[in-house]
């Protein structure tokens, strides 16, 4: 080999110098991953809230439906009106059709916005083909 065209380095040198180009690409896809892990979450907070709303009015549907089933029995007895049923069931199926949409609406967000960090992955896919491609150029 040689040296004017090769240049040799110490081995400190080297080593340093491979240290420091880890370091260096090990922090760009840390912070990449931090960044789009970040941005998933901030979608996924819409999803939270959808889902958080369903929870509550599903809840609500829940404790009406069971307040005339609750009325419907105490209506078989004598001169109670049948009035308060149809209004409970009335309302209760309101709520229950209305946190269906809005669960509809939350499971469609996390479908969507998937967790996994695609762009990340990407990258990495792309720096897995360069190294392969580095390692077999020095072979």
């Amino acid at each position: 080999m040689n040296n004017a065209v090769h240049p040799q380095r110490p081995l400190a040198q080297v080593v340093s110098d491979a240290t420091e180009e880890i370091k260096e690409f090990a922090q760009t896809r840390f912070a990449l991953l931090k960044a789009e892990l970040t941005q998933k979450f901030q979608l996924l907070k819409v999803g939270v809230l959808l889902a958080a709303v369903a929870g509550i009015l599903l809840a609500t549907a829940y404790i009406l439906l069971t307040l005339a089933l609750v009325a419907l029995v105490a209506s078989a007895l004598p001169g109670s009106p049948f009035r308060w049923v149809f209004g409970f069931l009335a309302v209760g199926v309101s709520w229950a059709i209305l946190g269906g949409i809005v669960a509809y609406f939350a499971r469609r967000e996390f479908v969507v916005n998937s967790l996994t960090p695609e762009r990340t992955i990407q990258v990495l896919k792309g720096d897995k083909i360069w190294i392969q491609s580095e390692v077999k150029s020095t072979l």
